[in-house]
């Protein structure tokens, strides 16, 4: 038989093992890919929002997570060094059994090559789909011989960072639960060294970490025996926090696909206000605004946006005064926002992963 006989009969068969492929895939229902655009969030009760929301502690916070992050930390610096190692350290504590690991790499500046390390906290690695909270843990560069002042960015982006930290020692127990309970579904935390630019924005000089993460779990399969899918693939969501911890912020709608959720840590910040657990917090509604729309921003979320993935950017609209100035320090910072994002963003993860709050008085309500 020659070639172009066989040839038909060949791609005949790839194709039917492609539609085989589909069927096996969709046999129990959509895609495992597709099962972020249905995924619906559960709704805690008012008790089981206050037995949550009283494992936290903005002072605690303050002190353990925030200040040691209030240093120089540009890459390469010892004070980023510092950062790395509390990172690590913090969520190594911790009983929910976090996996760390460092995407390290090194990448040309307009000062030279430079190397630069991303973290990367997965709860449960095996588990298909992951909610994303993810951050820049660097600061601006400024030249000593320009301002010889050093720049704490406390906004950016050392208070989210913070949150983060909070976040995941405030729910330990109820993370720790939500791993074993929900074996397809996890919490994931990326600290991205980077985002600044060195010298001036421009598509080389910007987003280190996040476009060499976003890369990076592209060319890697998921889950590891996969052949078609990879950890982007894996991403349900990804949750960007940046430039918070100032008064007042507003955060707007970027991105239609993702205006649900918008909309759902609106009626977190509603519930919270009506049970009195928001402070200094005189409407209902002050942060969250889904159906305000705001200007595209260049940020971490771009080299996976790029990519396909579903983004959640949470950035002020308006962005904070204080941005890029030597007043973005922990004097200008608000501590009754900073608390009161805390709670919301706290009940929203644990509401997206179907969780459930650990009363440790009363155990046999763990989930």
């Amino acid at each position: 038989m020659s070639v172009a006989t066989v040839r038909p009969f060949i791609m005949r068969f790839i194709n039917a093992l492609g539609v085989l492929g589909i069927f096996i895939h969709c046999v129990n229902g959509v895609p495992w890919t597709q099962e972020k655009l249905t995924h619906r969030a559960s709704t805690l009760t008012t008790e089981q929002i206050r037995t949550a929301l009283a494992h936290t502690d903005l002072d605690q916070m303050w002190q353990r997570d925030l200040t040691p992050l209030l240093v120089t930390r540009y890459p390469g610096t010892p004070g980023s060094l510092a950062v790395q190692q509390h990172i690590k350290a913090t969520l190594g504590s911790l009983e929910a059994g976090w996996n760390v690991t460092e995407d390290s790499f090194e990448a040309h500046t307009p000062y030279g090559p430079l190397t630069f390390t991303n973290l990367i906290a997965t709860l449960d690695p095996s588990a298909k789909r992951r909610l994303v909270l993810a951050c820049h843990y660097d600061s601006k560069y400024y030249p000593p011989q320009w301002h010889g002042r050093e720049f704490q960015g406390a906004t950016d982006s050392a208070v989210p960072c913070a949150m983060m930290l909070e976040l995941a020692r405030a729910l330990d127990q109820e993370l720790k639960a939500q791993k074993s309970s929900s074996p397809d579904l996890t919490l994931q935390l990326l600290f991205f060294d980077g985002e600044e630019a060195m010298f001036q924005w421009t598509a080389t000089d910007s987003l280190y970490g996040s476009r060499h993460l976003a890369e990076q779990m592209e060319s890697t399969p998921h889950p590891t025996d996969a052949t078609d899918t990879n950890l982007l693939h894996g991403i349900d969501l990804f949750v960007l926090l940046d430039l918070i911890g100032a008064p007042g912020p507003r955060f707007g709608s970027q991105f239609p696909s993702t205006s649900r959720w918008l909309s759902k840590l609106q009626h977190i910040e509603r519930r919270l206000h009506s049970m009195g657990q928001l402070v200094d917090h005189p409407s209902d509604v002050q942060y969250f605004w889904p159906n305000h729309q705001v200007g595209f921003v260049q940020d971490d979320h771009v080299p996976f946006m790029n990519k396909g993935v579903r983004v959640l950017h949470l950035i002020p609209s308006p962005f904070p005064s204080v941005w890029h100035t030597f007043e973005d320090n922990e004097e200008n910072l608000d501590r009754s926002t900073i608390q009161n994002l805390n709670k919301i963003l706290q009940i929203f993860s644990l509401e997206y992963l179907n969780a459930r709050p650990t009363d440790p008085l009363n155990p046999q309500n763990a989930p």
